[in-house]
């Protein structure tokens, strides 16, 4: 297939230095580039194992009851929280 391709200036720069140190062509190289890309963009993902946070003991709370929300941010920040 002929096409016309247009590469951003650090990709063709990296090409042409391959291409002289390597001796082979641009076209063998934007293939090996594609289809090495093209392939880790198709592959299934790696399972990994899902992540765990252990949980950590922090005392008893500080104050006995949460529901009257200025209480807490005068405990947290101060009075001058407003």
């Amino acid at each position: 297939m002929r096409t016309t391709l247009t590469l951003d200036d650090d990709v063709a720069a990296v090409l042409e230095r391959l291409r002289k140190s390597g001796r082979r062509s641009l076209k063998a190289l934007v293939n090996e580039a594609l289809r090495v890309g093209l392939k880790l963009m198709t592959a299934t993902p790696k399972s990994r194992r899902p992540y765990r946070t252990r949980p950590a003991d922090l005392g008893p709370c500080a104050l006995p009851d949460l529901d009257n929300v200025a209480e807490v941010l005068a405990v947290a920040e101060g009075e001058a929280y407003r």
